[in-house]
């Protein structure tokens, strides 16, 4: 019997493990059969990965660029969720704020979220410099900190920046706009107090990960049975709604360029300088 892939993914939220155990399933079905492992931290997989210890990692796109800048460049990104290909970032501001536009930030309290979720505050800072220089320097940022090493996965941060908003301490926020979106369906959002203000270009959020010397027969093999899944089959439905995805979507020359500007971002701010060589 072969060795199963070993796939590693975050437990970032409980709901993971039920996911794992589809995934599991769903490969025992269609082959290649997997297993995985579940790290408290992107910090351990990426290490897990460069270690071998794993084959593929469910990573962040931040998670991403960590192997990417400590391989140099000896990884491949197989595949990703639809919803990852184009993600993007809002900032809301308060309704009673005055704020129309980044540039009308100058002056006001940004809440963001965990310093290492790149939808919640590297891409914010990086968008913002853009328009009004030094954000530190033009408004007073506000940090929720919060499930640091999770890279925003758990949302519990984005939570905290929509309350700060609501308590009035803050003027403007940034978030995910999957967080953005799942509040105003779930009537969580108050039309009157809040709204969008601007929304950022496009980027690409996680991908499955393998370094470059995993056999890529294989690799191939996996990611033609990844991408076989149907979100109208019964059977899986349930587990694609719980990851978020209607299909998944194999990584593209094209698709890479998405990761460009976090490679930006971190190498700007410079969070890389932090990182094992």
């Amino acid at each position: 019997m072969k060795k199963p892939i070993l796939l590693g993914a975050v437990a970032y939220d409980p709901r993971v493990v039920p996911i794992w155990e589809g995934m599991r399933e769903y490969f025992r079905s269609t082959g290649p059969s997997i297993d995985y492992v579940l790290f408290s931290n992107y910090d351990r997989q990426v290490q897990a990965l460069l270690d071998r210890q794993i084959d593929i990692a469910w990573n962040t796109n931040l998670a991403w660029v960590k192997v990417y800048k400590r391989t140099k460049g000896a990884c491949k990104a197989l595949a990703l969720r639809d919803v990852d290909v184009k993600f993007t970032t809002v900032v809301v501001a308060r309704t009673d704020s005055g704020i129309q536009s980044l540039g009308d930030l100058r002056g006001k309290r940004l809440a963001l979220g965990s310093a290492d979720s790149a939808q919640a505050a590297v891409l914010p800072l990086h968008f913002l410099k853009q328009v009004i220089g030094d954000p530190a320097k033009a408004c007073e940022l506000i940090r929720f900190d919060l499930d640091v090493g999770k890279h925003g996965d758990t949302g519990t941060s984005e939570l905290e920046v929509l309350r700060a908003l609501r308590e009035n301490q803050a003027d403007a926020g940034a978030l995910g706009d999957t967080t953005w979106i799942r509040q105003v369906a779930e009537g969580r959002i108050d039309p009157r107090l809040f709204r969008p203000i601007w929304t950022s270009p496009g980027y690409c959020h996680c991908n499955f990960t393998a370094l470059a010397d995993f056999p890529a027969p294989l690799a191939e093999q996996w990611t033609e049975s990844l991408l076989q899944m149907r979100y109208d089959h019964p059977r899986w439905r349930e587990l694609m709604d719980q990851e978020g995805l209607k299909r998944w979507v194999r990584v593209e020359p094209d698709i890479l360029d998405g990761y460009q500007v976090l490679f930006d971002a971190v190498s700007d701010q410079g969070l890389d300088s932090a990182w094992p060589a």
